[in-house]
């Protein structure tokens, strides 16, 4: 009977405490060779950490690691590297200034020199995995896809058989996502092993050969097959419950209109088109305006404006009757608009204060946190405690700096910040990006009911479910302009996606 290969990963037992919060316990994954492994579970369910310890950056309390049948005690990611085993983070780790040829060199330049062996290595690797790598190329004139494949080009330089990939498609389009995919099973292909870590279940459903499921820190179900499970069956395993849906229930749009855009036009550099073009709309109390549109189309500058953040060449907002429009951003927030931004590391949160500071920005002059004139910290700290547990954040104290929170705990904090002083209107851009099923549920559920407590929601997503499932009425952006209404209740993805694209112009 011929001998098995061993598998190329296993960890068995592994445990990693900080303090306040147990990361992983007792976690259990066996990654068969030559193939694509996924790893989903919630944000904070531990994943990030898990891989962090495969690949040297931290080491685990308790715990086996073995490779190829063989374990060992990897300490530092130099010895994840002579182990074989290459990672590439969610946020890309590249010199703009530098070519393909200087990034994929930097720090192993005594592999092969840095002139024509290495470029003929670079190009030998590119060739064979079917990555489209140009050596020459200057990292700053690459879009994020091809960035990605630099990232991936410059583990298996470094020798990777096993690579592992977290969160790779979070800053990918559709048509880069299968790009990606397609580089992935070239790898395969090739006998190397990929470690997958995602929150998108239909992708993992479509690329992995196998899942392990992870909740909470610890492995609730491993070796998964892909075909005999679907998207719903796996949130539902990753948060231990059933799931709702984003569909909201009986209309609650009132004739009252809370926030009125009118012909607003917002100039673009000179010599080219204006970013937004005569935009009108209005919201009223209990509706949710939802806003399609591929990225770039005039959705970001439009919440700017409302918000103050730019000042609008011609046209007036409108917020209950109150011309706003030259107002400052901090006066527009007194008045009662809440924010959530499309990116929360520049935008929402100071990463390096604590949880109860944050709950503070750009609510600084309004109660609870101000008290004659001055910053009432206790009265901050109670109001993050109130929002930690009514909007589920997990944190192991409000002390913690926001940087150690996952992703859709952060965007948890953030809702919760904005919701407690009962806004008038919620500008939500992208509010479920980059969290997990089990978040997104919980996203959903705040909007649904701040709805029908009678808020206007103007809610900018890429995520066409999402936009389906929560508004009232969908319009859509394309270069600066607005399309008509879209029915939520009969539109079909297909129209929305003939609407962002321009295709239905076209056929006009």
């Amino acid at each position: 009977m011929p001998m098995q290969d061993p598998p190329a990963v296993e960890l068995h037992g592994i445990t990693k405490r900080f303090p306040g919060v147990v990361a992983n316990k007792d976690i259990e994954i066996t990654v068969r060779r030559g193939t694509v492994h996924a790893i989903v579970g919630e944000n904070g369910a531990g994943k990030s950490t898990l891989m962090k310890i495969l690949y040297g950056v931290q080491q685990p309390d308790e715990g086996t690691i073995a490779v190829d049948g063989t374990t060992m005690a990897l300490k530092s990611p130099t010895d994840a590297i002579k182990a074989g085993i290459g990672m590439v983070f969610q946020h890309f780790m590249l010199a703009d200034n530098l070519t393909v040829l200087e990034n994929v060199v930097l720090g192993a330049e005594r592999l092969h020199g840095i002139g024509d062996a290495a470029r003929a290595e670079i190009t030998r690797i590119s060739q064979a995995y079917g990555l489209g790598v140009d050596p020459d190329d200057l990292v700053a004139d690459l879009g994020v896809g091809r960035r990605q494949r630099v990232e991936i080009l410059k583990v298996l330089y470094r020798g990777a058989r096993i690579v592992i990939l977290d969160e790779p498609t979070a800053v990918l389009v559709p048509q880069e996502v299968e790009e990606l995919f397609e580089n992935l099973r070239g790898l395969t292909a090739e006998g190397l092993t990929v470690i997958f870590i995602s929150h998108k279940l239909d992708e993992v459903l479509s690329v992995a050969d196998e899942i392990t499921v992870v909740r909470r820190g610890t492995t609730v179900r491993q070796g998964v097959d892909p075909k005999g499970v679907t998207a719903r069956q796996l949130a539902e395993l990753m948060v231990g419950s059933a799931l709702p849906s984003p569909e909201t229930e009986d209309s609650t749009v009132t004739d009252r209109v809370v926030l009125e855009i009118a012909g607003v036009r917002l100039a673009g550099a000179p010599g080219s088109p204006d970013l937004l073009d005569d935009v009108t709309l209005s919201i009223h109390a209990g509706e949710v305006l939802g806003i399609a549109g591929v990225e770039g189309n005039g959705q970001a500058e439009l919440v700017e404006v409302v918000m103050g953040m730019r000042d609008a060449t011609a046209g007036r907002v409108i917020l209950a009757g109150t011309d706003i429009t030259d107002w400052q951003t901090r006066e527009i927030r007194e008045a009662g608009v809440g924010y959530i931004p499309e990116d929360r590391h520049r935008h929402g949160m100071l990463l390096e204060a604590p949880l109860w500071e944050n709950v503070i920005l750009g609510h600084q002059t309004e109660k609870p946190n101000l008290r004659g004139g001055l910053i009432d910290a206790a009265a901050a700290r109670r109001d993050t405690e109130q929002i930690v547990r009514d909007y589920d954040v997990r944190t192991p104290s409000i002390a913690v700096m926001a940087e150690s929170l996952s992703g859709g705990n952060q965007q948890k904090l953030i809702i919760g910040r904005e919701m407690r002083h009962r806004p008038k209107v919620l500008l939500a851009a992208h509010p479920t990006r980059g969290v997990d099923v089990g978040a997104q549920a919980a996203i959903w559920g705040h909007i649904k009911q701040a709805r029908r407590d009678g808020l206007a929601v103007l809610l900018v997503s890429a995520d066409l479910d999402e936009l389906v499932g929560l508004s009232d009425t969908i319009r859509v952006m394309l270069r600066g302009r607005l399309s008509g209404d879209f029915d939520p209740a009969t539109v079909t993805r297909e129209d929305l996606g003939a609407a962002m694209t321009g295709a239905k112009e076209e056929q006009a």
